[in-house]
């Protein structure tokens, strides 16, 4: 199996955190900085749900 839908969503919502968060630092703007850090954390989770996902379908098929 390959990538599947969490993966690809977190690692997308990380992402757009950082430029956000970098975004905030640049225009001094501790409320933007914020919001970029908790969706950076929260893609990261997301993409690690969908990894651990991903992990538990290969080994299910393995055992079949």
């Amino acid at each position: 199996m390959g990538i599947n839908k969490d993966q690809v969503e977190g690692r997308v919502k990380e992402a757009a955190g950082k430029v956000q968060e970098v975004a905030g630092k640049t225009v001094g703007s501790t409320t933007q900085q914020i919001k970029g850090a908790a969706n950076k954390v929260a893609g990261a989770a997301q993409a690690k749900y969908g990894d651990v996902k991903n992990d538990l379908n290969k080994n299910s098929k393995h055992e079949r």
